[in-house]
């Protein structure tokens, strides 16, 4: 197991690239150990260091983030990837997936969620570093306590998977306001697992809520993101 991850941050956006870093500060198996502000000087650096993990930008000046992760495949460098992005659209994902990212962040994320990121990370790799042969059974292992290290992040009964679900939901109808019903019923979740999951939003910030008293009949809750 390795004592502390060396991280590389390429990031055009110095006010991004400093919330990254005071992010990765938290969390002591990780050390930022320098910032580029695009693919190619990153590419440089990575020549000449040992990396253990990226964090990367996707919209840059003159080497943009799927150019740049592209160029890492091809050199095969051996140091793992997280994408930070605003692009939410499935095209962009679909890429991400098939060049191998450990995460995909979707900007602005939360410091609870880059935190997931990290861990995922972290689980996966120690696991395969702890190893010198490995099975079926060990490989299962391995796939399985990443997504709990992902999960252990969250209070119980909050599972990250889901949340996103519900997260993506609320970000196509930023700034307007959803009852629990037309989430569960648009997500295909139970309303009971909604509510469950909206308290938590709400209580950690991630969602605004407000009861709605107009309704003719039972008071109900309001959602929205901003």
């Amino acid at each position: 197991m390795n004592d502390e991850y060396k991280v590389l941050i390429v990031e055009d956006d110095p006010m991004v690239a400093m919330i990254n870093e005071q992010y990765i500060k938290q969390n002591r198996k990780f050390r930022v150990v320098k910032k580029c502000r695009d693919g190619k000087s990153a590419l440089a650096y990575i020549a000449q260091n040992e990396i253990d993990l990226i964090i990367l930008d996707v919209f840059m000046p003159v080497m943009d983030g799927f150019e740049t992760l592209r160029q890492i495949r091809k050199a095969k460098h051996q140091v793992d990837v997280i994408i930070v992005t605003a692009a939410n659209d499935r095209d962009n994902l679909e890429e991400a997936i098939h060049l191998g990212v450990i995460d995909y962040l979707v900007k602005p994320f939360t410091f609870d969620r880059f935190q997931v990121a990290l861990e995922k990370f972290a689980a996966q790799t120690d696991a395969l570093k702890s190893l010198e042969t490995l099975n079926q059974k060990s490989i299962d292992s391995i796939i399985e306590n990443t997504r709990k290290k992902s999960d252990e992040i969250y209070p119980k009964g909050i599972q990250e998977r889901t949340m996103q679900l519900i997260l993506g939901h609320m970000k196509k109808h930023n700034g307007e306001w959803l009852t629990g019903d037309n989430i569960a019923e648009e997500t295909g979740l139970t309303s009971v697992t909604v509510r469950r999951y909206m308290n938590y939003l709400a209580e950690s910030g991630k969602v605004t809520a407000e009861m709605n008293y107009e309704t003719g009949g039972r008071p109900c809750m309001l959602y929205r993101t901003d």
